[in-house]
């Protein structure tokens, strides 16, 4: 199965990203990957939104991203 896979070592790491680039597993993910729904219903709130003050008006769902994210160790 060599030829399906390669036998040289030098194509295997070339696959492989530099673990020195890669986060360690115990670190925490990107905020743009976190909280997709949250964020998603606050902006179309936001965006949308007949209010004079939409803010007001998205509060809760402000509140609520911001928890979700504060979740995961980031600070909105």
């Amino acid at each position: 199965m060599s030829w399906l896979f390669g036998s040289s070592n030098e194509k295997a790491t070339a696959a492989t990203p530099d673990t020195k680039t890669q986060a360690p597993q115990g670190e925490k993910p990107k905020p743009c990957c976190v909280c997709k729904d949250e964020k998603a219903a606050r902006d179309d709130c936001m965006l949308f939104s007949k209010s004079d003050d939409p803010a007001k008006e998205c509060q809760s769902l402000i509140d609520q991203y911001k928890s979700c994210m504060l979740g995961y160790g980031f600070k909105v």
